[in-house]
């Protein structure tokens, strides 16, 4: 009994290691009944390694749930160096098209089939209410219930038409704090049923999975909701009717690894109707051993009915089926993205460079942990096509601007910010140097909120690399 327990709750466990070939004890505890396994950036050195990788994985065990986060936008682990070929859910919203959403999801869906990944952490189903919230942004949809739902919808379509399970998140909602779940636990503030509409309408669709928040909300349990039975069985199980697989989001995130503690925390999410559970990104072997070990002995105990985990590792294998017998991916209109990131573009002026050299000077905020350390930027797009291109990166809440008009010389600046709104000192900075050089273009890649002291301007809605690549088209042509 103790070994079947042991396979059940390995099942239940997907674990994340660094590197581009598989350890040994991945493909150990893989062919000793582990469910999935969650795979970032520091996986990826390029798409045939990739493949390569998974097929060892697979091999190991067919049916394997080897998921990754591909939003497009800035959420991208396949193309993290040169920029997602396709634009943020932000983007997608703006432009208010379903059918372009299926078709860009559908090209997502046949780039992860394509190197053996089964299993995509998108979309966004968050409504993003909050314009302060510090980790959404432009990975939603928008701030439109209605409308995130429809596009969640359709993305969900477009996705699985490829064979790629989807996974609606982060449940019951996101949108409305202020706080990062990797950093803290936030607080969902107002009415959370305010944003389930997108999760029915992803169960609808026939989403194969859903990703738990680590969030409170204090209307319905103290607890992290990955952790309420109230919020997981009570609202996603009984009263959405979700029967399929429920993946906590990764538990070393401080949101529940600083309030609950990680193999307490992985007890709770299973009894509370969760079925897999993220061990991610900062976490080994040995918390796949501690985090297996509580769930054996939370049973042992009779903290944990023995039937739920049954049930949690009969939905991991079915997920698992589904991946094996779903359609094979068919061909997909590669220029969906594009034409998303160029409908998507807001100009205000006239940024077309008309023949001048441009100094990109980025008012670079912290980096969004979910997104990463992008390795493009508009700078780099722009020197792409214009040699000469000078890019200056200025961070920090007291930027060097003397640097920046330091060498501007001749050149046209290009500012560019992120979420602009969100911070004081990066608005402050961007009209000092727009007052110094009135010709600047201010461009924000986040959500355009706030509007700048610019004769020029432009919003990309997210930091994909077909956004920067329509701005920077819009910037080279000529002046009619």
């Amino acid at each position: 009994m103790s070994a079947e327990l042991e396979r059940l709750a390995a099942t239940c466990i997907f674990p994340s290691f660094p590197g581009y070939t598989a350890p040994s004890w991945a493909l150990r505890r893989i062919e000793a009944g582990l469910g999935g396994i969650c795979l970032f950036a520091y996986n990826v050195g390029d798409l045939s390694q990739l493949a390569e990788l998974t097929a060892s994985l697979g091999a190991v065990r067919p049916g394997l749930l080897i998921g990754i986060d591909e939003e497009g936008g800035d959420v991208t682990r396949l193309e993290l160096a040169r920029g997602s070929s396709f634009p943020a859910a932000g983007a997608l919203g703006a432009v208010d098209d379903d059918e372009l959403t299926a078709h860009v999801a559908a090209g997502i869906g046949a780039a992860l089939a394509s190197v053996g990944v089964n299993l995509d952490f998108a979309p966004v189903a968050d409504v993003n209410v909050n314009p302060a919230n510090p980790v959404i942004g432009s990975r939603s949809f928008g701030a439109d219930a209605h409308l995130v739902a429809r596009h969640v919808a359709a993305f969900v379509d477009g996705l699985q038409s490829q064979g790629v399970a989807g996974c609606a998140k982060h449940f019951p909602g996101h949108g409305s704090t202020e706080q990062d779940s990797h950093l803290e636990l936030p607080v969902v503030t107002g009415d959370v049923r305010e944003g389930l509409e997108p999760f029915r309408a992803a169960i609808a669709a026939g989403v194969q999975t859903i990703m738990t928040a680590h969030v409170r909300v204090p209307e319905l349990d103290d607890a992290p909701a990955t952790a309420s039975r109230r919020i997981i069985h009570g609202l996603l199980r009984e009263e959405l009717g979700y029967n399929g697989l429920v993946i906590a989001d990764a538990l070393e995130m401080k949101g529940l690894s600083e309030t609950i503690g990680i193999e307490r925390g992985a007890v709770l999410a299973l009894a509370a109707g969760v079925d897999a559970l993220l061990v991610g990104h900062d976490l080994g072997e040995d918390a796949v051993k501690a985090v297996q070990g509580a769930l054996v002995a939370a049973v042992g105990s009779g903290e944990l009915p023995e039937a739920r985990l049954h049930e949690a590792a009969g939905r991991v294998e079915q997920t698992g089926s589904w991946t094996l017998s779903a359609r094979a991916p068919q061909p997909v209109d590669g220029l969906a993205g594009r034409a998303v990131a160029e409908r998507a573009l807001r100009v205000e002026g006239d940024v077309a460079l008309n023949g001048e050299l441009p100094l990109v000077v980025e008012l670079r905020p912290r980096v969004n942990i979910a997104a990463g350390d992008a390795g493009h930027s508009l700078g780099s797009v722009l020197a792409e096509r214009v040699p000469g291109t000078g890019e200056i990166v200025l961070e920090g809440e007291s930027p060097n601007l003397a640097r920046a008009l330091d060498a501007r010389g001749n050149r046209r600046l290009v500012i560019v910010v992120r979420d602009a709104h969100r911070y004081t000192w990066m608005r402050d900075a961007a009209d000092a140097l727009v007052s110094s050089a009135p010709d600047a273009i201010v461009v924000e890649v986040g959500l355009p909120v706030w509007r700048p002291r610019a004769r020029c301007s432009a919003a990309t809605l997210g930091g994909s690399r077909v956004s920067f690549e329509a701005l920077a088209d819009a910037m080279l042509r000529d002046r009619a």
